[in-house]
Order: C-alpha cells, then structure tokens, then sequence
C-alpha cells in the first residue's frame, strides 16, 4: 500500500499538488471563502474583495464554475442578475477553510 508520504515524492501524482491547481492562487481561495456564507451576487462579491478587479474576478469565477467549484445562475430579468453559490463538490472546502480563518486569526491577526 502506499503512504501520502510516498505519493507526494511525485509531486505531479500529489493530492496537495491537485488541489491547489484548482483552488490556489490569489483570488480563488478568497471567492471561495466568501462563498462558505451563501450565495452570493457579482457586486457582493466584489464588494467583500475591495481589492481585487472586476476583470480578475470575472476571470476567476468562469475558471471555477469550468472545475465545477461554483455555480452561476443567471436570471431573465433586467437589470439582468446573477448570483454564485458553492457546488456539492466545493462544499468540502467549507471545513479547510474555516480551519485556515482560525489559524488565520490565532496566529497572524
């Protein structure tokens, strides 16, 4: 049987590896920590990130509805509105994130 400890020698065979090309980066782990709490639409979003643009953003939440991380709702209505919300798969997440918030706030804040 092999061990974590072995498969993550090959880091192109780690899990950690994995995981951060789909959530890590700048921006994504922060859209998906904001996500924890609800759906949410573009505008408070980009409210609760102040610093992050609304290009890069739009450009961050289309890469994660594309890993299937979020989903993205669009209502025909006008002014149109869209609203993203954590998918089954990202809802996982939820626990990493809260102990990274914690560690976050014991340690550095």
């Amino acid at each position: 049987m092999v061990t974590k400890e072995e498969v993550c020698r090959d880091f192109t065979a780690c899990p950690i590896t994995a995981t951060m090309e789909v959530i890590g980066g700048k921006w994504k782990p922060i859209i998906l920590y904001n996500l924890t709490f609800g759906t949410r639409r573009f505008g408070e979003i980009l409210v609760r990130i102040p610093s992050i643009s609304r290009k890069v953003l739009t450009e961050q939440l289309k890469e994660l509805e594309k890993d299937g991380l979020v989903i993205r709702k669009q209502y025909e209505e006008m002014p149109p509105r869209v609203e993203y919300s954590l998918t089954e798969r990202s809802r996982g997440l939820v626990a990493v994130f809260k102990e990274i918030s914690d560690w976050g706030i014991k340690n550095l804040l």
